[in-house]
């Protein structure tokens, strides 16, 4: 209830009716699961530099529909987040312009719920670019695959430590570690994660 109403404020700072099908009913049982990788780890102050997603529909994921971009940053690539992503500056000298990937991903998205892990950094981020392009912020169902995880996981170890880490809740779900850390890889990792949790016994979405 709390959605339907920030989103019909959200949809009246719409500056394009292109994308009014961004705040259609979600897609039943479609979701995307997405991941970004940045210039440092504040929205407002950095920059994407690649998104990866994949399309999950009922219990699969779609892997001929994949999502993969590259972006321009307009700010400078901290140390801290190149060790984790690899990615230096040379890397994205034949990179795209955000607001071309921007619009990319939305036309990817549509209407379909979103899915992630810290997926609140990822909208924050995607956020930034599409507030200053369309007037409005993601309107999309959002899914947490941690949250979704603990809420599993305390039925089992009531009042105890729950370890929320990445790394943890693959090795916990049995899920098999892709590698080299990327938006894409990420997102298919996460994906696995979610379907597996989508279809314990009591997790609801």
């Amino acid at each position: 209830m709390f959605r339907k109403i920030k989103n019909h404020f959200n949809k009246k700072g719409l500056n394009n009716p292109a994308y009014e099908y961004l705040f259609d009913t979600p897609h039943k049982d479609e979701y995307v699961c997405f991941d970004c990788e940045t210039t440092g780890l504040d929205p407002n102050k950095d920059d994407i530099i690649s998104i990866g997603a994949v399309i999950i529909k009922h219990n699969t994921i779609v892997s001929s529909k994949k999502f993969v971009r590259f972006v321009k940053p307009k700010t400078k690539l901290q140390t801290e987040a190149i060790k984790v992503h690899h990615i230096r500056e040379c890397d994205l000298e034949e990179a795209e312009e955000i607001e071309k990937v921007i619009y990319e991903f939305l036309e990817f998205v549509q209407n379909r719920t979103l899915v992630g892990y810290f997926l609140e950094f990822d909208v924050a981020m995607i956020n930034k670019y599409i507030k200053h392009l369309l007037g409005i912020t993601l309107p999309n169902k959002c899914l947490e695959v941690s949250a979704i995880y603990h809420d599993w996981k305390i039925e089992t170890i009531p009042q105890g430590f729950i370890d929320l880490r990445f790394n943890t809740i693959l090795r916990e779900l049995q899920i098999p570690h892709l590698g080299k850390h990327d938006a894409l890889n990420d997102a298919l990792m996460t994906s696995m994660m979610f379907l597996k949790l989508k279809n314990q016994p009591k997790v609801k979405l």
